[in-house]
């Protein structure tokens, strides 16, 4: 039997053997999502210019309105003025945006990809971590990504209500108290961001097992079986959706707070 001598080394962070530039991946990734969190963080407590005054758009960082914070706002808003008790900190964004952003948090991809360019839990493969060992998802407090599930409730209701905001943003104010059908750019921004939204969510693991996962035969549930293909079908591209809609979601509240702060009126065909 051949044998040979195997010396033992000590640990090192980010050891490897690898001569590819492995790092890149999640450096883009941290900057990335970085980027996202700082710019998300600053407009959920801005608790501001998100539904101009002359144009029918909300923010999806605001939807839906539960509350208004001016009389514009709560003309729109589903259950009228923000509450006195509520605390100066509590905007309107804070009150819904829980929900995506926790979708997004505990979604399959999105944890391979933080995990890497925040935790360094790995940073890569076969490199080394800065820690003796890998924790996993067996402890808190990363055993709360199996609420991931009912996220994904949430976020197929939160889906149709951004697709209503599309419907209302296609009718504009005619200045004599009534409205007038219109597309503007920001019609079509809103329509996009929809539309890689639920690309996104509708590709989601979760959703693929909820609908395939039960039966044994999908040939013996036909209807099934289409959705579990469709699913599928998006699932393939779930990274692409993921980082299409999170990019275009920000572009969409950036779009609209524009808007919002400039005043300008963009082109609206009728």
């Amino acid at each position: 039997m051949a044998q040979s001598e195997l010396t033992l080394t000590e640990h090192k962070p980010f050891h490897t053997q690898r001569k590819d530039v492995w790092w890149v991946q999640p450096l883009v990734v941290f900057l990335g999502l970085g980027t996202f969190i700082l710019y998300a963080t600053f407009r959920v407590f801005e608790g501001a210019h998100f539904l101009p005054d002359h144009a029918p758009y909300l923010t999806p960082f605001y939807s839906p309105l539960l509350f208004g914070i001016d009389e514009h706002t709560i003309a729109h808003s589903w259950f009228g003025a923000m509450p006195d008790w509520m605390p100066s900190l509590i905007t309107p964004a804070v009150l819904i945006l829980w929900a995506p952003l926790g979708f997004r948090f505990t979604c399959y991809y999105y944890r391979g990809a933080y995990y890497k360019a925040f935790w360094v839990d790995p940073p890569s493969c076969t490199v080394s971590e800065p820690r003796k060992g890998y924790r996993g998802e067996q402890s808190f407090p990363l055993i709360i990504q199996n609420i991931h599930r009912y996220f994904l409730y949430v976020a197929i209701v939160i889906v149709g209500v951004l697709a209503y905001d599309v419907w209302e943003a296609l009718w504009f104010s005619d200045g004599n108290g009534g409205k007038t059908f219109g597309i503007g750019i920001g019609t079509i921004v809103l329509a996009i961001n929809v539309v890689l939204l639920g690309g996104y969510t509708f590709g989601c693991h979760s959703l693929r097992h909820l609908v395939g996962g039960i039966v044994d035969l999908l040939s013996k549930a036909p209807i099934r079986r289409n959705m579990y293909n469709c699913i599928s079908c998006l699932n393939r591209r779930h990274m692409l959706w993921a980082w299409m809609s999170l990019c275009w979601v920000g572009f969409s509240d950036l779009y609209v707070r524009i808007i919002a702060t400039t005043g300008w009126k963009d082109y609206i065909t009728f």
